[in-house]
């Protein structure tokens, strides 16, 4: 079922931007002779099938109010990383957490991009990260200007 003409075709249509209308997925089955359902039950299969991650909107975060947003880097031990990954994403204010390597100047390994309407937020959150994490060393990186905010396109 997967892989042929008609999933690629749905694929694509995720990546962009989806109608703003009650039906987003009619023109796409009319145009591939097939029933909306059976669009829906190809999202579903290929999820199930780990084709799909995921998918939803993207927020630009600026243009909805969101003008402090910085990329907080955090210096935590391997063994603790983790459970240090797993309290951040609990925040709704980080977007991404990720873990990296890191050359050998650059302690700080644990990197949480983080969201808020103004400076003062953006300090609470960190500090309530820090609080929850434990993890007091950490280097603030913020968000000047945003250049490029389009999702990837794999189709």
């Amino acid at each position: 079922m997967t892989g042929d003409l008609i999933d690629r075709n749905i694929i694509s249509l995720l990546q962009g931007d989806l109608p703003l209308e009650s039906r987003p997925f009619y023109k796409l089955a009319q145009q591939l002779q097939i029933s909306e359902q059976e669009i829906v039950d190809r999202i579903i299969k290929m999820q199930q099938m780990g084709i799909i991650r995921r998918w939803g909107a993207v927020l630009r975060h600026r243009q909805a109010g969101y003008m402090a947003n910085a990329m907080v880097a955090w210096k935590v031990e391997a063994s603790a990383a983790d459970r240090a990954g797993r309290l951040m994403a609990e925040f709704k204010a980080i977007s991404h957490c990720y873990l990296r390597q890191v050359p050998n100047l650059f302690a700080y390994n644990l990197f949480a991009m983080m969201h808020a309407h103004d400076e003062e937020e953006l300090q609470r959150i960190i500090d309530e990260v820090s609080k929850r994490t434990g993890i007091n060393d950490y280097a603030v990186i913020r968000s000047l200007k945003e250049y490029k905010k389009v999702s990837m396109q794999y189709i």
